[in-house]
């Protein structure tokens, strides 16, 4: 679908839902000028994350909205227990090492990185919620820290790196498999690992930003969206997660889960080209 397509079929779904512009903005945390560049065909190629905010905006999965949910299904398969979507987390499954970063602002600033953990983990949950903003963010790790300022997100993307051989994985699965990204993580930094093609910049099916639905895991309310957002049952849902609590907390709704160990990247990674059926070489 080119441009003018898009924006046409955006318009369309807005009108049949009864909103104006100015009120899918509002629902959409949209400005008014990107939403109406969207529906002229004026910008090319919106985001996957501005295209799933109309998309949750007006109730729809993100195929619903695109129309393209029969043809997005085309030729996907599923495994032998059944499963057709696969959630993939992204710290610590697609990106690791992102705690290197409390070693070198340990070093910057000449504090305990132990310091420097308990500061994150004190305010982690409240920013990856998005009730911290980025800034407001950094100004609580440096107050907590006695410091005169930091910047997380800048420590964070020096640090981490792609999964080994999660690249690779993720690229078939998305030819053989709907997929989509379910990760706690804070406002912007996921659309930056994207770009920088951290994390592998393909069609996610939907991706649930912890930061941008309010939501993290291992609340069962984000991953009953996440389950919505896909329109399958329980049943159909793989998610490869490294932390025990959210496998423990999917697995007892009904997914398919799969505990994915950094520690061991190698291992993990043929567990999960096990679990999805990818053959070796």
């Amino acid at each position: 679908m080119d441009e003018k397509g898009l924006g046409k079929r955006l318009q369309d779904m807005r009108r049949k839902s009864g909103l104006t512009q100015q009120q899918l903005c509002q629902l959409a945390n949209l400005s008014f000028s990107t939403l109406t560049k969207i529906e002229r065909g004026a910008i090319k190629s919106p985001s996957i994350f501005t295209v799933q905010s109309i998309a949750a905006a007006l109730d729809m999965s993100l195929d619903e909205l695109l129309g393209t949910k029969h043809s997005s299904n085309q030729n996907k398969r599923s495994t032998s227990s059944g499963v057709e979507f696969i959630y993939f987390d992204v710290n610590g499954c697609l990106v690791r090492f992102y705690h290197r970063a409390f070693i070198q602002i340990a070093r910057d600033y000449s504090v305990s990185p132990d310091l420097v953990e308990m500061a994150f983990l004190h305010f982690n949950e409240e920013a990856c919620k998005g009730q911290l903003t980025m800034t407001d963010f950094n100004h609580a790790i440096a107050k907590r820290l006695g410091i005169p300022s930091i910047d997380w997100s800048r420590y964070y993307l020096s640090s981490v790196e792609p999964m080994p051989g999660m690249d690779e994985v993720v690229q078939w699965a998305a030819k053989n498999y709907r997929i989509g990204l379910l990760t706690n993580i804070m406002q912007g930094l996921l659309r930056e690992l994207i770009r920088r093609k951290v994390v592998p910049d393909l069609h996610y099916d939907t991706i649930i930003d912890s930061s941008e639905v309010g939501l993290i895991k291992p609340d069962n309310a984000i991953f009953k969206l996440a389950l919505e957002r896909t329109g399958l049952t329980p049943d159909k849902l793989l998610l490869i997660d490294d932390t025990r609590e959210n496998v423990a907390a999917t697995e007892s709704l009904g997914w398919h889960v799969l505990w994915f160990d950094y520690a061991q990247p190698e291992e993990s990674v043929d567990q999960v080209r096990m679990a999805i059926e990818m053959k070796q070489g």
